[in-house]
Order: structure tokens, then C-alpha cells, then sequence
């Protein structure tokens, strides 16, 4: 494998920003976003529990506002202890500020444990709100909206490191918080002790500050240059541990070629992360030695000070503790910050792309959907996918009556799934109308449109849930209604040989877990349509993965369970068809034809010539 080039796979999610966390404007851009970020996600978190909102805030605000008074009492310790006199005087009168010290480190303690452990509860709670907002946002839009590159691309980046950072970012908020008050509350203290000192505490806090933004840029710039090798060695990881392609690495022999790809990834990521260990080891020492010096400062001036009588010697004392916590606090502010913005960037494609879904929920419609039908039409019927300059259907017409078994056919792309979506109600006409006995459908409850439609897909998925649930599909249990579907699909002998029956899961990564063949996963599939009971029933390509027999029976049995159910049936094995009530012959989203199949095999039109295309493959007589 060759060297990693810096411009392949730029676009992938969790390094979309690499360049930003690395320019020159990093800083401001940290100061002008960070006010919105805390502010939307405390709101998410008022919202997800407002008591665990409020414990944990107020605990750490509260806590850090205590250690101003500690400190205070610091000063009052040491102003006891060094006055003048017997030892046995000073210690009593140091007694109540020593008690006063005490009981304020207890109260710390007691309340950073409460407000940990509401944290505790409020970091799942914001995990799961955050989940919910984009996952009803993700089911509830239109069908459609997974056809726009750019929708489907920003529900990617919500979805793989967006939704990921909502709960740290509230963390990485809280921490900011912590950091901000301690450091108001050394201000403070500082202000109280003698105004004189705050200069100090810029002089000893500047060189953490610089070391800690310095590492922090170095880290990102890393980040940036590995973004590449890591995303192709994250690739190669998936190819050597994935189920579908374990056969091919094996039959191929490709176990030695791919762990050496790895390892020239592994051996190129070790060393330029080493590179970054020095440099940053560097910038450590010198921020250290910064920083003594500064505190070297920091002690001459207190000698100063001391010396000329501006300041006495427990005020010195509390101002050296002062100081230190107030460094500490600035470094973890800076470090948080960082973490915050960086965390933010991709928190709000989160924000963006759930704004953006919600703003393009369909409406619930003024009317509710009709209970059933006695005919169907769909009327000069236009429709073209989003970002796509060709018409996918092009004045369309058809009428379907309950009872009927019509069928759609045509070749490859001429509309036949289009238009099944469109009667099923998954997706909206661009131009003309469908309607249910004369009532136009574009203003019912589209929710309760499709609760009249069963749909078997022809991309049907493989849910990785019990056979039950898969039949089901969320709707209760009926053995009647359960029995009748699963008869009708042949599911019934799949079920018997599994072994939990209905309680097995098909998916072998859960526990006695087995996965169908995929004729098996087919009559799964047909039996949910079945056992969602409704007036109209869509078959797009039932049989695609059914022997010659079993799709012979298949459609027999199709027959049998429609009764005077509607049954509109998409397939390109046209045998299957012959006795279909009516049949559309698509080609390039027009309707080319239609009728029974006599009639259009008398036409001698397109659907006779696909027929007897087909037809011919079997009546091909073998040379003696």
C-alpha cells in the first residue's frame, strides 16, 4: 500500500474540521462560539433533568465560590498563628478559623459528591434527549429526503461523531464552569487580600496558559496530518474482522497483504505521534521553566511587598495558596475550552442537521386517510428524485379496484418501483393526482395512508430481531392473523426448523442467534406483508430469491390469501403475471401498455416481446 496522501477521504466526518482546529483564527473563533455552545447545551440538559441540572451546577458553583472563604479563612489562620505570644493563646485563637476551614472542606466534599452524582444521571439523560430529537427527526421526514446527496451526507455527520459529543460537550461545559469559578473565586480572594496582587497571578498563570495552547495546536495538527492513515487503517481493521468479507480474505489468500498494509499505516501513525511526544515534551519544559520563573517573580515581589509593609506575612501565605489554585484553575479552564470548541464544531453539525429535518417534516395533513377503497387512480402521475435532471415517471396513469391482482412490469429503470412508492404513499407526486374513490390524497394523514398499505420490499431488511418481531413488525401479537400470514408465505416450515421457533433471533451475532438462507429471509419478509392485514397489498420482485417451485407456489398462494384483498404485483418473470386482472407494461416511466395478458400478447407490443424472450429459454431444444 502506498503512503498516505493528505487530500483522499477529506470529507470523512470525524476530521471535517481538522483544518479549522488548526488555523490562526482557532482562538477567537474558541471565544466567539463558546457563550452559544454553553448556552444551547445547558438547555438541553434543563431539559433532559432539571434537577440533576441544577444539583450539578449549583453543587460546582457553589463549591468553588467555598474556596474564596476557605482561602479567606486561610488568612485568619495565619494571622493567629504568627501574632505575638504563648503558643497555647495563638492555637485557640486560631481554633474557630480552623474549625471554620473544616467544616467548609466537608461542605466541598459533600456537596462535589452530590453534584458528581447528578452529573452521573444528567450525562445518560442528555445522551438519550440528544438521541431522540435526531432519530424521531431521521424516521419522520420524507422518503425523499435520503435521495439528497447533501441531507444523507449531513445525517452522517450527525449521526457518527455529531450525536457522539452532545453528552461530553455538556461534561466539557460543566468543567469550564468549575474552571471559570475557581478562577473568579482566586480573583476574588487576590481583590480582597490587597489589589497589588493580581498582576502576580498573570505573572505565574501566562506560561501554563502559552504551554497549554501551544500543545493543544500541536495535538490538533497531528490529528490532521494522520486524519488519512487512520481512516485507511481503520478501513483495512474493518476488512480483516467483517463477516461479509471473511470468505474473499481467505479464498484470496489476502491475510499477508492486508496485515502488511496495516503495518506501514501502524509503523507511519508510531512515528509521527513520537515526533508530536517530543515536541510537545519540549513545549512542556519550557512552559515549566516559564512558569518557575514565574513564581520566582511572584515570591520577590511578595519580599518586596513584605519588606516595604504593604502586604503582612499570612497575607503573603494565603497569596502564595491563592495563586497556585488560581494556575490550576486557569489550566484546566484552557484545557476544557479547547476540548469545548473543538467538541462544538462537530456538536453542531448535530444541531444543524436536526434543525434543518425538522424544518422538513411533512405535514400531518388536514384530513384522515380514507379506511379502504373501491378503486385507486393515479391521474397524469410525474415524478423525478431530488438532484436528478431525468423524470423517473412521465404522465402515468392507472386504476386499481379492490380485489384486482395488477401487475407492473418493464424492464430495468422504467418506473415500476417508483410508481408502487408513490401508490404506497412513501413518496409525493411532482405533478398529477392519486386518489382513493375520488379523494385526493395529498392532504390525508400520510401516517395513517400507509397503515392501509402493506409493502414487501424488494430491498427488504434483514431486522436483527427475534422471527416474531420480524413478521410482526412492532404490531401485536395475533396467532390467527399470525398463522393465516405465515401459511400463506410458506413461513410457517421456516419457523419450524428454527430453533426457538419464533423466539429465535436471525442474527448469529446474539446468543443461539441463526441467520435464514436468504429464500427463507424472502418468506420472512412476505409474511410481514401479509400480517399487516390491509386493503392493499405491494409486492415489488416477491420471489427474486425463490426456486422455480417455490415461486410457482408462492403466487398461487398470493391468489389464494388476496381475496378481496388489492394486490399490485411488481416482477420481471412475466409467467408469473399471465393471470394478473390487468397488467402495465412501463418503459422509460410511461405506461406502454396495458391489459390482460392475452390481449397484450395478441398487441405483439413490448410485453409480448419480453415474454417470449423469456419463454424462449426454456423452449430452446437441446441439439441430438
Amino acid at each position: 500500500m502506498s503512503d498516505p496522501a493528505p487530500n483522499e477521504l477529506i470529507d470523512e466526518a470525524w476530521e471535517a474540521y481538522d483544518a479549522e482546529l488548526t488555523g490562526s483564527h482557532r482562538f477567537t473563533g474558541m471565544t466567539r462560539r463558546l457563550p452559544f455552545l454553553i448556552g444551547y447545551v445547558a438547555r438541553i440538559a434543563w431539559s433532559a433533568s432539571r434537577v440533576d441540572c441544577a444539583a450539578t451546577a449549583g453543587g460546582d458553583i457553589v463549591s468553588g465560590l467555598m474556596s474564596a472563604f476557605g482561602l479567606l479563612g486561610t488568612t485568619q489562620v495565619l494571622t493567629a498563628l504568627l501574632a505575638d505570644g504563648p503558643t497555647p493563646g495563638r492555637l485557640k485563637a486560631a481554633l474557630p478559623a480552623i474549625l471554620f476551614i473544616g467544616g467548609i472542606t466537608v461542605a466541598r466534599t459533600m456537596l462535589n459528591l452530590g453534584a458528581g452524582w447528578a452529573e452521573d444521571r444528567l450525562i445518560p439523560a442528555v445522551a438519550t434527549v440528544a438521541e431522540r430529537r435526531l432519530y424521531s427527526a431521521t424516521t419522520r421526514v420524507d422518503l425523499a429526503a435520503f435521495d439528497i446527496p447533501g441531507f444523507y451526507d449531513a445525517l452522517q455527520r450527525a449521526r457518527d461523531r455529531g450525536l457522539s459529543e452532545a453528552p461530553r460537550v455538556v461534561q466539557l461545559a460543566l468543567s469550564v464552569l468549575v474552571g471559570i469559578t475557581g478562577l473568579c473565586a482566586s480573583v476574588s480572594v487576590l481583590a480582597v487580600l490587597s489589589p497589588v496582587l493580581l498582576p502576580l497571578l498573570l505573572v505565574a498563570a501566562a506560561p501554563d496558559a502559552w504551554a497549554a495552547l501551544r500543545s493543544a495546536r500541536m495535538r490538533y495538527q497531528v490529528s490532521y496530518e494522520l486524519g488519512v492513515s487512520r481512516r485507511r487503517k481503520l478501513i483495512l481493521a474493518d476488512l480483516m474482522a467483517d463477516r461479509r468479507a471473511a470468505a474473499e480474505v481467505r479464498s484470496f489468500t489476502m491475510r499477508d497483504f492486508l496485515l502488511r498494509s496495516y503495518d506501514v499505516l501502524a509503523s507511519y501513525e508510531r512515528a509521527v505521534r513520537l515526533r508530536l511526544a517530543r515536541r510537545q515534551s519540549l513545549v512542556r519544559l519550557a512552559g515549566d521553566v516559564a512558569a518557575g520563573a514565574g513564581m520566582g517573580l511572584v515570591y520577590v515581589a511578595l519580599a518586596v511587598l513584605l519588606s516595604i509593609g504593604w502586604i503582612g506575612l499570612p497575607v503573603a501565605g494565603t497569596a502564595v495558596l491563592t495563586i497556585q489554585l488560581a494556575v490550576s484553575s486557569l489550566s484546566r479552564l484552557l484545557v476544557s475550552v479547547n476540548q469545548c470548541y473543538e467538541s462544538g464544531l462537530y456538536f453542531n453539525d448535530y444541531l444543524d442537521f436536526c434543525q434543518q429535518a425538522e424544518q422538513s417534516l411533512p405535514c400531518a395533513g388536514s384530513r384522515p386517510a380514507p379506511p379502504g377503497f373501491d378503486v385507486i387512480t393515479a391521474s397524469r402521475i410525474g415524478f423525478s428524485y431530488p438532484g436528478s435532471a431525468r423524470a423517473a415517471l412521465t404522465d402515468v396513469s392507472v386504476e386499481i379496484r379492490r380485489g384486482e391482482v395488477i401487475a407492473l412490469v418493464g424492464e430495468n429503470g422504467s418506473g415500476k418501483t417508483t410508481l408502487a412508492k408513490l401508490l404506497a404513499g412513501l413518496y409525493e407526486p411532482c405533478s398529477g393526482e392519486i386518489a382513493w374513490d375520488g379523494r385526493s390524497l395529498a392532504d390525508v394523514d400520510r401516517e395513517q395512508l400507509r397503515e392501509r398499505v402493506a409493502v414487501v420490499m424488494q430491498d427488504y431488511t434483514r431486522w436483527p430481531m427475534t422471527a416474531l418481531e420480524n413478521i410482526t413488525m412492532g404490531r401485536p401479537r395475533d396467532d390467527r392473523l399470525l398463522a393465516t400470514a405465515t401459511a400463506a408465505a410458506g413461513t410457517d416450515r421456516v419457523i419450524e426448523t428454527l430453533p426457538a421457533g419464533y423466539d429465535t433471533h436471525l442474527d448469529r451475532r446474539f446468543r443461539g442467534g441463526t441467520e435464514p438462507s436468504g429464500g427463507q429471509w424472502q418468506r420472512i419478509a412476505i409474511a410481514r406483508g401479509f400480517y399487516r392485514d390491509a386493503p392493499l397489498l405491494i409486492c415489488d420482485e416477491p420471489t427474486s430469491a425463490l426456486d422455480a417451485r417455490a415461486e410457482h407456489e408462492l403466487f398461487e398462494m398470493i391468489r389464494t390469501y388476496a381475496g378481496d384483498r388489492t394486490v399490485l404485483l411488481i416482477t420481471h418473470r412475466l409467467a408469473s403475471v399471465r393471470y394478473a386482472d390487468r397488467i402495465y407494461v412501463l418503459d422509460h416511466g410511461r405506461i406502454a401498455e396495458q391489459g390482460t395478458h392475452d390481449l397484450l400478447m395478441a398487441d405483439g407490443g413490448l410485453y409480448a416481446d419480453l415474454y417470449t424472450l423469456q419463454a424462449s429459454a426454456y423452449d430452446t431444444v437441446r441439439p441430438a
